[in-house]
């Protein structure tokens, strides 16, 4: 077992962040742990360090959920949504507990909440040549006055922030890009306290659910929400 490289307390729950380059004598006894249809999904991926990634990433939340469940890795059974967001099947779903897996580069992060719909999203920070189009075609038109009213040198920071927080809100709503990204806002300020401004027609405070943003290790920012519940990382 590889274990949570930092456990970060929040009053949702719990978040874990994760190495995922480990050796292959490691990642074999890990892959041992993971389901056939886990195994036949590692195997599309056409580089070996993807693939390995992916192993570590699945048997390290059938970890994380086999010690909150008292059961072994392998007997845990999940199902997906329309959409392919994954939850506890029967009877793992009698606890109650959600969780959400997100991962880039190096780096995984699980969050995990009882009796309540989480979602999270992870990305390195690094220079993206096409990102003024991905701010024109991702995000809504009140988080492009804010991407553009930022200073140039802190517009990468701002966008990531933006995009995990988008993200992070529509992997706990389930309901993939059948949600127009365009259908709420996020505050972009890497550097202010994360807010959900809006959902459709009501104001982030009446929609249900809230936002957080932390940084699980250097050169990485990350975003959760949960619904109907405080949401702030310590």
């Amino acid at each position: 077992m590889t274990g949570p490289i930092e456990s970060i307390p929040a009053k949702l729950g719990e978040i874990r962040a994760i190495h995922l380059d480990q050796p292959e004598e490691l990642v074999a006894a890990l892959a041992r742990q993971l389901s056939a249809s886990e195994l036949e999904r590692a195997r599309r991926y056409y580089f070996d360090r993807d693939r390995r990634r992916f192993v570590v990433a699945r048997a390290e939340l059938r970890q994380i959920l086999a010690s909150e469940l008292e059961v072994t890795p392998q007997s845990i059974q999940f199902e997906y949504g329309a959409y392919g967001k994954p939850s506890l099947a029967s009877p793992f779903d009698d606890a109650g507990l959600r969780f959400n897996l997100a991962h880039s580069g190096d780096l995984a992060v699980v969050a995990l909440c009882r009796q309540c719909e989480v979602g999270v999203d992870l990305e390195a920070i690094r220079p993206l040549r096409d990102e003024a189009d991905l701010v024109r075609s991702c995000f809504s038109q009140r988080e492009q006055e804010e991407y553009l009213s930022t200073l140039p040198a802190a517009r990468n920071a701002a966008f990531f922030s933006g995009w995990t927080r988008k993200e992070a809100f529509i992997k706990g709503l389930g309901k993939g890009l059948s949600q127009p990204l365009d259908s709420f806002d996020v505050s972009l300020a890497s550097d202010m306290p994360a807010q959900l401004l809006r959902v459709e027609n009501r104001s982030g405070r009446e929609c249900g659910w809230c936002l957080a943003s932390f940084t699980p290790a250097p050169g990485f920012v990350a975003a959760v929400v949960t619904q109907g519940r405080e949401c702030m990382v310590i």
